[in-house]
Formats: structure tokens, C-alpha cells, sequence
């Protein structure tokens, strides 16, 4: 009997112990409920409508809801038709509804949300945590950024204390107050994943990644800290179904409120521009251009006439800094430029010909242009090495295409060095070796003169851009 009081004695024990370890624990969670009694009359809900032509298909083009690929997707609510206006099969015009969030940054009105969230609209209503409907105005909108700025006519609104997002940290705490699915004011909470993500499209924006539950109406709602301060506004989400799947991404505050500083003062964003077009340092580029590790962003084209190419710039330059800041990836330097005030000068830090050297750039303004160019195919002796079939290009061609010289890759190896090296057939091929190619001829004694199995930078253009790869040719037979 007595040793079974002393098991049961220990078992209580233990029972006892694991609920204290557990009360602990729970103590040690962060509790928002401060947080959203003094954040929520700061955050709006915000409806437009939009007059657009009446068509028969579905929100996806014509595809159902399953058929819509992985993407990285803005997430502002679903677009409802109403009331379609002049009558016919598929005439008129219909209104379309969407819903988003935002947040109130100054007393007089202004309010800050997504630029995709207003993009378009005839009519924006901003809906307050009181329950009062304003009309709003757009007062601009930056869609490199997903930033855009409203005003209402009201005074004393409650506002938001904006934060310092530079200051976030992988694995802390934030919240989202939002409108998903119109649901105000719904409070999801989690952590940081991950800080200066770059997406896809989105050059300017060194996003934070969070696993904060957002969904659509989420878009242009804030991202708070601990302290209850905005240190992003949830913009995107990475996603198979349309829904949360544990990737959101929101604009860091400092790039917000830059933006918004900008439009309020002059209705638009005036960003720094080089010209140049850039790609990754991969690892064979990296030891082919003679770096030690993976860093910089290398130059794959230069402008004609553009702030590089009066600097003296030059394609298969590698960019390593800027202002003394480390351009440790080649997504980071267009925020380092994009940050400058057009007519500044730069220092930048370049790597050309294996040599480091300084060179001063004046920041030129963003020109809303952008490259094109075409393309043509035929056939001539095949560099078997490289393992492709060339053919020269006619002074027409090279004029139309805004070239001086190179040779067009007519056919591949599926197993040859240009293939594993990422070469298409359609490429023209510029430069190899940093040496120009002004023909076939050339470029198969260009070819026999890489006598050591080691990567070489080639410089192709393709559909009208320019861009390296690293080739690494076998030993010469």
C-alpha cells in the first residue's frame, strides 16, 4: 500500500511539474490585446469601384479558381460585378467591387495602403473603426513599390505610431490588423522569417517575410512589432490555392514612408537610375571574373546615353558597392540606387578586367521606357567545342538589332558546353573571354585559344537584352 501512495505521490509530482513548466511557457507568449486596443482605431477598411467593360468571363480570364498557376500574388478581395449599365449580351459596363485595408499616419487624414488595392478605381471609401464612411482621394501612388497614399476630410483621427523597420530581427513577434474576406479588424499574429526578400517583380522592395496568417482584404493593412509600432504593410503572399499558405510579405515602414513623403509632396516618386542591365554573380561567373565568392552585380548591358554610360560603365563591369555599402547580391543594387535623389553622385566600387577600381556616377531619374529589340535564325560551321552551330550576321541585322558586332547560334548540342552553360539557339553571341566575336571564323579561334578547362565569361543578347553566363570548355584536343 505504501508503495503505491509513493507512485501515486510521484506521479502527481510530475503531473504538477509539467503544468508549471507549461504556465511558464505560456507566460513567455507574447499577449496582443494592448496592442490591438490601441492600434485598431488607427486601422481603416477600404472598398473602390471600378466601371469596366461587361465581359462573360470568369475573375481568373476565362479559368476556374484550380486552374490559377503558383505565383507570388497581390491579395486584395475578391471583384464582384454589380449591376451591369447598357443592356446587350456582353455590352455595357459593369461595377466592380474590391476590398483592402490601410491605416491612418497623420490627424488631417492621410492614410497609407497598396497601390494595387486603389489601382483604377472611380470611387474609394475608407470605412473608420467607429463605423463612419469617408470618401477618399488619391493623392498618388507608386506601383514599383505597392505604395499609395489617400486623404479624407475629417481632423483629429486616431493614428498610428510608425516604427523603424531596419531595426527588425529574424524570429520576432508581429502582428496584422486587417479586413480578410471583409471580416474588420481581424488580428493574426506570428514571426519574422526572414528580412530583404526579393520577389520576382519587385526590384525596389527589400521585402520582410513573415508567416503571419493574411489572406485577401488583408492588402495595405500594417504590420505592428511589440510595440505596438508599424514596421510594414502586408502586400503579398506566395500561394498554389489563392489562400495563406504560411509566405506573406510585407513592405518594410522606412520604404513606405519615403514613398509616401515623396507623393505627398509632389504627387509622384522620383527614383535614381543607372541604365545598366544586371544579373546574379553565379558561382563559375564569380570565378571567371576572377572573385573569390559570389557577390556584386555584374553588368550585362549598358544604356545608350544613361547615367552608366557617361560614367564610363561598361558591360562585364561587377558592381561591388555602393557608397561603401556592400553589394553582396545583384538584387540589392537597384534599392541602393533607387534610394538616390536623381543629380547625386555615387561611389561606386567596380571590378573590370580583374581589377578594382572606383568610379563616380550622377544618378539620372527613372524613365518610365523600356528596351526592346527583335530576333532572326539561320545556319553556318558548327564550333564543336562549344558545341553549337553559328552563322555571321549581316550589317542590316547588327543595325536593327543595335549591335556592332556578334554571331547568331543557329543550333544546340543538347550535350555540349553552351547547353550546360544555359545557351539557346536564337543567342548571339558578343563577347567571349571579354573579347569581342565579329564572327564565325573569330569565334572558333577564339574557342582553340581557351586552353585550360576553366570558366570563361560569355556575353550573349537575347531577346533584346544582354546577359553573361559562365562557359566551362573541356580541354582543347
Amino acid at each position: 500500500m505504501q508503495r503505491i501512495t509513493r507512485q501515486l505521490s510521484l506521479w502527481l509530482m510530475l503531473v504538477v511539474a509539467a503544468f508549471a513548466v507549461q504556465s511558464a511557457q505560456a507566460r513567455d507568449l507574447p499577449d496582443f490585446t494592448e496592442l490591438v486596443k490601441q492600434a485598431a482605431p488607427g486601422v481603416v477598411n477600404i472598398s473602390t469601384t471600378q466601371e469596366v467593360q461587361r465581359r462573360s468571363m470568369g475573375p481568373w480570364g476565362g479559368q476556374g479558381q484550380q486552374d490559377v498557376p503558383e505565383i507570388f500574388r497581390h491579395f486584395f478581395g475578391d471583384q464582384i460585378p454589380f449591376g451591369p449599365r447598357g443592356g446587350g449580351n456582353g455590352g455595357g459596363t459593369e461595377e466592380r467591387h474590391s476590398l483592402g485595408s490601410g491605416f491612418i499616419i497623420s490627424q488631417d487624414g492621410y492614410i497609407m495602403t497598396n497601390a494595387h488595392v486603389v489601382d483604377g478605381a472611380d470611387k474609394i471609401v475608407v470605412r473608420l473603426n467607429d463605423r463612419r464612411e469617408l470618401k477618399a482621394k488619391l493623392v498618388g501612388e507608386d506601383k514599383k513599390t505597392d505604395v499609395a497614399l489617400l486623404k479624407v476630410d475629417a481632423k483629429d483621427l486616431p493614428t498610428l505610431n510608425i516604427g523603424d523597420s531596419d531595426d527588425l530581427e529574424v524570429g520576432e513577434w508581429v502582428a496584422a490588423i486587417g479586413s480578410p474576406f471583409g471580416f474588420d479588424h481581424s488580428v493574426t499574429a506570428g514571426i519574422v522569417s526572414a528580412i530583404d526578400r526579393t520577389l520576382p517583380t519587385d526590384a525596389y522592395v527589400p521585402f520582410i517575410q513573415t508567416d503571419v496568417a493574411i489572406n485577401p482584404g488583408n492588402s495595405g493593412g500594417p504590420l505592428f512589432n511589440l510595440d505596438g509600432k508599424v514596421v510594414g504593410i502586408n502586400s503579398q503572399i506566395f500561394t498554389r490555392s489563392g489562400g495563406f499558405m504560411g509566405l506573406s510579405f510585407a513592405i518594410p515602414i522606412n520604404v513606405a514612408m519615403d514613398i509616401a513623403d515623396q507623393l505627398k509632396a509632389t504627387g509622384h516618386v522620383s527614383r535614381g537610375w543607372l541604365g545598366v542591365v544586371i544579373q546574379p554573380v553565379s558561382r563559375d561567373l564569380a570565378e571567371s571574373f576572377g572573385l573569390k565568392n559570389q557577390r556584386g552585380a555584374l553588368i550585362a548591358d549598358v544604356a545608350d546615353d544613361s547615367p552608366a554610360a557617361k560614367a564610363g560603365l561598361k558591360a562585364g563591369d561587377v558592381i561591388l558597392a555602393v557608397d561603401g555599402e556592400e553589394v553582396d547580391q545583384s538584387s540589392k543594387l537597384p534599392r541602393l540606387i533607387g534610394k538616390v535623389s536623381p543629380g547625386e553622385t555615387v561611389k561606386l566600387d567596380v571590378l573590370r578586367n580583374g581589377k578594382q577600381m572606383t568610379q563616380k556616377v550622377t544618378v539620372g531619374d527613372w524613365p518610365e521606357e523600356a528596351l526592346q529589340q527583335a530576333s532572326d535564325d539561320g545556319a553556318q560551321d558548327p564550333q564543336t567545342r562549344l558545341g553549337v552551330a553559328v552563322r555571321d550576321l549581316s550589317d542590316d541585322e547588327l543595325g536593327r538589332l543595335g549591335l556592332d558586332h556578334g554571331v547568331r547560334i543557329v543550333q544546340v548540342d543538347p550535350t555540349g558546353a553552351a547547353a550546360e552553360a544555359g545557351i539557346q539557339s536564337g543567342d548571339i553571341i558578343v563577347s567571349l573571354d571579354q573579347k569581342p566575336v565579329e564572327s564565325a571564323t573569330q569565334l572558333a579561334k577564339a574557342i582553340e585559344g581557351v586552353t585550360q578547362d576553366r570558366a570563361v565569361p560569355v556575353r550573349l543578347y537575347r531577346d533584346g537584352h544582354s546577359l553573361f553566363v559562365a562557359l566551362r570548355l573541356g580541354k582543347a584536343e
